[in-house]
């Protein structure tokens, strides 16, 4: 009886820990690295790279810079999206967060 009441505590401490978390609404800023390459493949994966030095005219043909002030978030269908513009109030809070 002692060991299914240890294994109920540890599960329902975890579901806790994980259900915290998700609430969590800080924002936090990304740590991108300038050797690294970030990509979001055909399928919806997001993916990391080491990068090297020796293709790199081939790689910025074609790049685009992304403007300062772009929100990126996945929608409701799964697709990746960004937007431009304001997406914080004059108070600093997130425009589109939860009440």
């Amino acid at each position: 009886m002692t060991h299914f009441l240890t294994k109920t505590f540890i599960a329902t401490a975890a579901f806790a820990a994980l259900a915290t978390c998700a609430f969590a609404q800080e924002a936090a800023p990304w740590e991108l690295k300038p050797d690294m390459g970030y990509a979001y493949d055909k399928d919806g994966k997001t993916w990391s790279y080491k990068m090297g030095t020796n293709n790199a005219g081939t790689l910025l043909k074609g790049a685009k810079k992304v403007p300062k002030g772009t929100l990126f978030f996945i929608g409701q269908n799964g697709q990746l999206y960004m937007r431009s513009g304001p997406y914080l109030e004059g108070d600093g809070k997130f425009k589109f967060g939860s009440n």
